[in-house]
């Protein structure tokens, strides 16, 4: 219960209004190319990915519900510590070419998840939000090279995050 009420207390103040300038989704996102396993690379951390270790986004979509079936694991403090397996819902928003989406950890509350970057291979994304508080770098691969890992806080930075507050996620 305590846990609930944490991350409930986490989602609520992330739905909050901000008065910096909005981030622009990509202009279109084809969900068959999204969907799928993304390694979390690099990202400004909610509260339960801190610690997350090996961190995979997957994403399928209900097409009968309209819904993105997510599943979110990671190993908790370490390589090889715990696994935690989280189980959001997405929501893809109306009238946003599928690039905005509002994800449910509870119900009734749909956090804002704005695909700000998509290579066109569906390779690397960036999920964003207004209010600059979280950030993920994502891709189809879990390598992450020197040059990969400085185009990262230059666009980190392009979106008016801090770069200094990314965590690169460790991957074996």
């Amino acid at each position: 219960m305590k846990k609930i009420v944490l991350l409930l207390m986490i989602l609520i103040s992330g739905c909050a209004t901000s008065n910096l300038p909005k981030i622009e989704p990509v202009e279109k996102i084809s969900l068959d190319n999204f969907m799928g396993d993304w390694y979390v690379l690099a990202h400004i951390p909610a509260l339960i990915e801190k610690n997350a270790f090996n961190a995979v986004e997957s994403y399928s979509f209900n097409k009968i519900d309209q819904v993105i079936e997510t599943t979110f694991t990671f190993n908790k403090g370490a390589l090889d510590g715990p696994k935690k397996i989280y189980k959001p819902k997405g929501f893809v928003i109306p009238e946003t070419n599928n690039a905005v989406w509002g994800m449910q950890f509870i119900w009734p509350i749909k956090a804002q998840y704005i695909i700000a970057y998509i290579d066109e291979g569906y390779e690397n994304t960036i999920v964003a939000r207004d209010k600059r508080d979280y950030l993920w770098f994502m891709s189809r691969s879990s390598e992450l090279s020197t040059e990969k890992k400085q185009w990262i806080y230059k666009k980190t930075t392009e979106l008016g995050y801090d770069k200094n507050l990314l965590r690169f996620v460790p991957h074996n």
